[in-house]
């Protein structure tokens, strides 16, 4: 009887021994690349440049006239709005031409408080989350 259990015991062992080294030949572990050596640092600087992208010429021309022309646009507005306030002006009375400028005036100044209000309660408020 002692006989049997302990080939049981040592055929189980060997079994085990035998499953643990199957398992490890199933690993999936990845050996080691190879490694970097000198010949890594020798690629030409051309590799290593960035390509610029350039869109095609006509587009490029349609842009820069588009931005031309907006630009025109702005300061003909500014001029149109210059113009029309000075006429706006000159058609009135005297009286009402000083009040018309007195009001103006007015108008800037509460601006102006209005907005240094504004950035004072921001930089208070940036003082306060930092």
């Amino acid at each position: 009887m002692r006989i049997v259990s302990t080939y049981r015991f040592i055929i189980s062992v060997v079994i085990l021994l035998f499953l643990f080294t199957l398992t490890d030949a199933q690993s999936f572990r990845r050996s080691p690349g190879p490694k970097k050596g000198n010949h890594a640092l020798k690629r030409s600087p051309a590799r290593n440049k960035q390509v610029k992208v350039r869109e095609p010429k006509v587009v490029e021309a349609a842009k820069k006239k588009q931005e031309v022309d907006e630009k025109k646009r702005k300061r003909d507005y500014k001029k149109y709005v210059k113009e029309n306030r000075a006429r706006s002006l000159e058609i009135q009375s005297p009286e009402v031409r000083e009040r018309m400028k007195q009001n103006r005036k007015n108008a800037d100044l509460k601006y102006k408080n209005k907005k240094k209000l504004i950035t004072a309660r921001s930089k208070s408020a940036a003082k306060k989350y930092q």
